[in-house]
């Protein structure tokens, strides 16, 4: 089974940025996709940004070419850096790990976006 932690969030004014941290542990040898998803009050969980143990990543449309999602492998820490922040990306973020027994989640971090 795979534990996961999220840090990072916080306050930040519209145009700014953040870097969200996800930390693994338990099997975490088995994972082979990362995910980072986002649920903002009233409305469905979203994928945010995937990668893989491969190296390959998937943004949501919304997200291209403002929100990078990166690996440290010797940390076991996945990352989104999260630039040109809008008040729409206010929401609560969440790490998504799959893993060939299931899928785990953390347990979130808010992110708001607001002057």
């Amino acid at each position: 089974q795979v534990q996961l932690v999220e840090s990072g969030g916080g306050l930040v004014q519209p145009g700014g940025s953040l870097r969200l941290s996800c930390t693994a542990s338990g099997s975490i040898v088995s994972i082979y996709v990362i995910g980072w998803y986002r649920q903002a009050p009233g409305k469905q969980r979203e994928l945010v940004a995937q990668i893989t143990s491969g190296g390959s990543t998937n943004y949501a449309d919304s997200m291209k070419g403002r929100f990078t999602i990166s690996r440290d492998n010797a940390k076991n820490t996945w990352f989104l850096q999260m630039n040109s922040l809008k008040p729409e990306d206010t929401a609560v973020y969440y790490c998504n790990a799959k893993d060939f027994a299931g899928t785990s989640w953390g347990q979130g971090t808010q992110v708001t976006v607001s002057s």
